[in-house]
Order: C-alpha cells, then sequence, then structure tokens
C-alpha cells in the first residue's frame, strides 16, 4: 500500500485543565474520503486544524506527507500547507477584494508562479467548476453555490495531496449542498487527492469511503 498522505497518531488536545479529545488515531491514503462526524462541541474544528498545522496538539504527532508537523518550525508547517494542502471552508474566505479568477490562483500566487504560466490551469478549473465566463466577477456577484464552488476551485489548483473541508455545505440549501458535495467528490477524485471532511450532514458524511465518529476518546 502507498504511503499515507496524513497519519495522525495517538493525538490528544487540551484546553488548560480541560481535555478537548485524546486518543486519536488515523491514516488516509492519496485518494481515499474520510468524513469525520460527531456532537457539538467535540473538537471537529480543532482537530481539523491540528491536521493542518494551524494548531498543535499536547500529545501525539501529525505526520503530513511523512513530515511530522511537531518536529517542524511555524515558517516550515507554512510551507508544508502552502504546497501539500487545501482548505475548503463553510464561510468560504474568498477575498472580496479579488476577482473570481485570482481568488481562484491565490495558491499559486503564493507559490511564486507567474500568471502566464498558472492561468490555463485556473481556466480549466473554471470549466471544471461550472463557472466558465465568470472569472472576472468579483465574490459579491456571485450566489454561496457559487462562492463555494470558487473555494473549491482554489482549493485543488495547487494540486495538494490533501484537501480539508469544514462543514462545506453548512451555509447551503440543501440542493445546492448536493451538488457542491457532488462536486467536491469529483475534483478531488479526478486530483488524486486525499479527502478529510467534518460535517454535522448525515448526506454528505454518507460519500465518504469511512464515517468515522470523533469523541472525546477518539474516534469510534
Amino acid at each position: 500500500m502507498t504511503q499515507p498522505v496524513l497519519e495522525v497518531r495517538a493525538l490528544a488536545k487540551h484546553y488548560g485543565a480541560s481535555e478537548v479529545f485524546s486518543g486519536v488515531s488515523l491514516q488516509v491514503h492519496p485518494g481515499e474520503f474520510v468524513a469525520i462526524v460527531g456532537e457539538s462541541g467535540v473538537g471537529k474544528s480543532t482537530l481539523l486544524n491540528c491536521l493542518a498545522g494551524l494548531d498543535q496538539g499536547d500529545e501525539g504527532q501529525v505526520l503530513l506527507c511523512g513530515q511530522d508537523l511537531g518536529r517542524a518550525s511555524d515558517e516550515q508547517r507554512a510551507l508544508l500547507r502552502r504546497r501539500h494542502v487545501g482548505f475548503v471552508f463553510q464561510a468560504f474566505h474568498v477575498l472580496p477584494h479579488l476577482d473570481v479568477a485570482q481568488n481562484i490562483a491565490l495558491p499559486l500566487m503564493l507559490l511564486g508562479q507567474r500568471p502566464a504560466d498558472y492561468a490555463p490551469r485556473v481556466q480549466a478549473l473554471l470549466e471544471a467548476v461550472g463557472l466558465q465566463g465568470l472569472g472576472d466577477r468579483l465574490p459579491q456577484q456571485l450566489s454561496g453555490g457559487q462562492l463555494q464552488r470558487v473555494a473549491i476551485a482554489r482549493a485543488l489548483v495547487h494540486q495538494p495531496a490533501l484537501l480539508l473541508a469544514d462543514e462545506p455545505t453548512g451555509n447551503l440549501d440543501p440542493a445546492t449542498a448536493a451538488r457542491v458535495m457532488d462536486l467536491l467528490v469529483a475534483q478531488t477524485r479526478s486530483h488524486g487527492a486525499a479527502l478529510v471532511l467534518v460535517t454535522h450532514s448525515d448526506a454528505a458524511a454518507a460519500r465518504g469511503d469511512r464515517v468515522l465518529h470523533l469523541t472525546p476518546q477518539g474516534f469510534r
């Protein structure tokens, strides 16, 4: 079997004397879709932040593409995220002063690529997510479903090994949510990326290859 894109070993997180979760272990391989569900307040978003190196556990290890995030410097973690991780959030987090094409291209800009080099990839993704002809629109001119498609395209444009999605359909009506999940799964599969999805939606979770229930004592 191929090396895991993501490996978590006995991860624990505390806030002061309060334990959020402990004993979290997980492997995610290329092309695999893992959905994480759990009660509100159990730490699903905190876990996702730890998987990305935005936060650190108090015990255990997180290995991204074989590299231990806990042993990496802030700069090294930022570079690992930039190269290997894509994010899709519930609140979209598109930049209002950039047009759609610029928002999608942002990870490539941050990696120092030139517009002439990345323009064809941005255009291909605009077509893949059904936003052809809308590259010069500003975010405020789009619907919620369209904004989430922009966020998916942005998360995949640099062809990351790992895509992390935090309640990506939470602000959408059921029909739009279903279309966004179709797109998210199809695009992730086509890129060969591993997908870890945190969700309250049973319908979204059911799309996963595995569904893990996060509890304070780890997964069940």
